[in-house]
């Protein structure tokens, strides 16, 4: 069975965009909602907006006009509304737009409508999805292509999550959690990874395995699906991909498409030799720490050469990514230690993530600071968590951040801490907010790497951690 998102009717075809009017965006301030109102804006329709805080993505949308709180009242000019699926039928913007006849329509259709007449590319995976999109991006921009794009962070070199541009190619990030990546009908479309997630809403592997079995056969006709061959599961849609008449070009260490060898991680860049169809292309350098980052390059070349530009333009789009927000940024350093941020909140993505900083933080020690997010992820992967965490010399696990699950008795952050493989010297549970960055840098040195991670806000620890550091520094030479 097909799982869409709520407030989603499949047989129903996306909006022609100028018809939907003023629109009204509920939860305005999220990364992809805030995509959306950017693309909206761009397009020259009129955007308000509401969500329960102020974020720094809301007040980045210069045009719109934006509440705090939720409120009947905030629809009143509202010809269309947009939500996504954390919105929920009794929210009072949401009851009044039904009261009114008002289309209440989910994200995914709002941009399946500002996309319609562009080839889409659309790329989804379990992880990887979000640097890979800004990969394609940054690339194709080198290429001249003008892009459109959605992505679910910021380009570290605009500081945009979305745009809507002059080319005729929209490369946009496809959700799976919700199912929203059906309904973007792409003309191609690249998977890096198929793995247990969002198992609310999909139950099992095996769901997971149907919604990408679904994915694919949103692909135009005569489209193309780049895979990842590394991953099994991925590299199994090669077949019914290829039945429906799909060119499938796949990428990886091991037997593929595109080969990658001699992988070397160095300066904040990951370089690796490059082989198609048997013949070398060169030395690829992409501007990304790790492994998974010179997977996600190699999906990007793939998908580049599909769109018909040269291998060597491609190759030197990608030595210009300059990486994404919240995707190993480093934020600061004070007392010898550095601090970064990353948006990794599964354990494969975690462990990735630790294994790539290992580099950076060689020879010092690397301390992971880990805020867990939803509570159905916490009881299903805690065992899993405890080992991605035991990667580091030193781990700090916060409280679930709130969220848009009800809580689960007995689930909290401590039983990811209970189950992280480090001596238990080298383990902390930080149960409050207040206390976390002291017991953060009560366990750091000159030399360290603090590396925090999670999708919530655990990002904004990292003021308060430098600012300890800072005095611990000065207080040091008195």
């Amino acid at each position: 069975m097909t799982v869409y998102p709520p407030y989603v009717d499949p047989d129903q075809p996306p909006p022609i965009l100028a018809s939907l009017g003023r629109v009204h965006i509920v939860g305005i301030g999220g990364s992809g909602m805030s995509a959306i109102a950017r693309l909206l804006l761009d397009a020259g329709l009129t955007v308000s907006g509401s969500d329960a805080v102020a974020t720094d993505h809301a007040e980045g949308l210069h045009g719109a006009h934006i509440e705090i709180g939720h409120d009947a009242a905030h629809v009143r000019d509202a010809d269309t509304v947009v939500v996504s699926t954390a919105i929920r039928e009794n929210n009072p913007e949401v009851a009044e737009a039904r009261r009114r006849g008002l289309p209440v329509l989910h994200r995914s259709v709002a941009l399946a409508s500002i996309a319609a007449g562009r080839r889409v590319v659309a790329v989804a995976g379990a992880h990887g999805k979000t640097s890979t999109t800004s990969m394609l991006v940054t690339t194709l921009e080198h290429c001249g292509a003008a892009p459109s794009y959605a992505i679910g962070g910021e380009l570290s070199t605009t500081g945009a999550n979305a745009r809507l541009g002059g080319g005729d190619i929209f490369v946009a990030e496809a959700d799976e959690s919700d199912g929203s990546f059906l309904l973007l009908w792409p003309t191609g479309a690249i998977i890096t990874n198929i793995e247990a997630d969002h198992l609310d809403r999909h139950v099992d592997l095996d769901g997971i395995r149907a919604a990408y079995r679904s994915y694919v056969d949103t692909v135009a006709d005569g489209g193309f699906l780049v895979l990842c061959a590394d991953d099994p599961d991925t590299l199994a849609l090669r077949a019914p991909a290829l039945a429906r008449g799909l060119r499938v070009r796949t990428y990886g260490e091991g037997a593929a498409d595109l080969r990658l060898s001699g992988l070397t991680l160095e300066d904040g860049a990951t370089s690796y030799d490059a082989e198609l169809d048997g013949s070398p292309i060169g030395r690829v350098r992409v501007g990304a720490l790790g492994v998974h980052m010179a997977l996600n390059s190699a999906a990007v070349l793939l998908a580049g050469l599909e769109l018909g530009f040269a291998a060597a333009q491609l190759s030197a789009g990608l030595q210009r990514y300059a990486g994404v927000h919240r995707r190993f940024e480093l934020t600061g350093s004070a007392d010898g230690v550095r601090v970064y941020d990353d948006y990794a909140h599964h354990p494969t993505e975690i462990a990735a993530q630790l294994r790539a900083a290992r580099s950076v933080a060689d020879p010092g020690r690397l301390v992971a600071v880990f805020q867990p997010y939803l509570y159905t992820r916490t009881q299903t992967f805690a065992a899993e968590f405890g080992a991605a965490l035991g990667i580091a010399d030193e781990a700090v696990v916060m409280e679930i951040a709130v969220n848009r699950e009800d809580p689960i008795p007995g689930v909290t952050g401590r039983l990811i801490a209970e189950q992280v493989t480090l001596p238990v010297g080298q383990v902390a549970f930080a149960p409050t907010w207040s206390g976390t960055a002291r017991t953060v840098v009560d366990r750091t040195r000159p030399g360290d790497v603090v590396v925090l991670l999670g999708s919530g806000p655990v990002y904004k620890l990292a003021p308060e951690i430098l600012n300890l550091l800072t005095e611990r520094a000065e207080a040091g030479r008195q």
